[in-house]
């Protein structure tokens, strides 16, 4: 019961912190090794961090942390999960090109160039290339359930970073409050026509006008038998990402056959933090899926 109970209070404090706006300080022995370079992407270095336990007697998972800002705003250096390195797992938090940068689908060729970056190099950071999840907030869900849905879809594939042999699938997704449908995220005929809205930055244009490449982008359409294994979480009360987006999405992979699983917490908006029996139950997915190991 004390190995529950300190379980527990890590669980709590990992999705505390996610999305609270603070940065937990990574343990001593946690290793941290920042600014790998996984690729090039429109003339600029493609950065992530590396965060893993000092000592391991094994290969290690690996979660890999998706930030959000509507597309156009966010670091990889905020990374709020990095203390679950110590709990034998390798947490790599990624630079993706915002939309000030490039349009869809840079973001998500960024994403999966990362994904067979880890892959190629598994051997030398003595990760797992069996053993990947991802952890998406918002704009970074959207990407997390993107990459869970398109493996070894050429479309969405791109060659950022090359390591072309090696597969972007991921085995699970953590999303949080994730966009999966653009065209019903934004209803409104203005907003639809507002070529400033977070939705055009990422398109490269008004929603009215790129309809089709909306459903290009949007995760819900490419939901299949083959995708990964999802935990979503979303705020009955977002009022920027409405929880409908999160129910159509369980629905779909339901259909589809997929393993997946949905907490709508009541009275909730944008930016939640899970409540404890719903943070136990997202560490106990992953630990599922990826076979987490306290020891390493």
């Amino acid at each position: 019961m004390v190995m529950k109970s300190r379980l527990t209070q890590t669980i709590l404090l990992l999705l505390a912190t996610c999305l609270s706006g603070c940065m937990p300080r990574v343990p001593k022995s946690v290793e941290t090794i920042k600014n790998i370079e996984y690729g090039q992407a429109g003339g600029q270095a493609m950065l992530l961090d590396l965060y893993r336990p000092r000592e391991f007697k094994q290969r290690l998972p690996v979660i890999v942390w998706l930030y959000g800002g509507a597309w156009k705003a966010g670091s990889k250096d905020s990374c709020p999960i990095a203390f679950m390195a110590t709990k034998g797992v390798a947490i790599v938090s990624i630079n993706y090109r915002l939309t000030e940068i490039a349009p869809f689908p840079a973001q998500v060729y960024d994403c999966k160039g990362a994904i067979r970056w880890l892959r190629a190099h598994a051997d030398q950071y003595h990760l797992d290339p069996n053993r990947i999840g991802v952890f998406g907030v918002s704009a970074g869900g959207h990407l997390a359930a993107l990459l869970g849905t398109t493996a070894d879809n050429p479309a969405l594939e791109g060659d950022v970073g090359g390591n072309l042999g090696y597969s972007s699938r991921v085995q699970c997704v953590c999303a949080f409050y994730p966009p999966t449908d653009l065209n019903r995220l934004l209803t409104d005929p203005h907003e639809r026509a507002d070529p400033e809205s977070d939705v055009a930055l990422l398109l490269g244009g008004p929603l009215a006008d790129n309809v089709a490449k909306a459903n290009f982008a949007s995760p819900i359409f490419y939901v299949n038998k083959n995708s990964a294994s999802f935990f979503l979480m979303h705020g009955a009360a977002d009022q920027v990402v409405p929880p409908e987006q999160s129910k159509i999405f369980y629905d779909a992979l339901e259909r589809a056959g997929v393993e997946a699983y949905l907490e709508i917490i009541p009275n909730k908006g944008h930016g939640i933090i899970a409540p404890p029996k719903v943070a136990e139950e997202i560490y106990r997915f992953f630990q599922a899926h990826l076979g987490l190991n306290e020891k390493g």
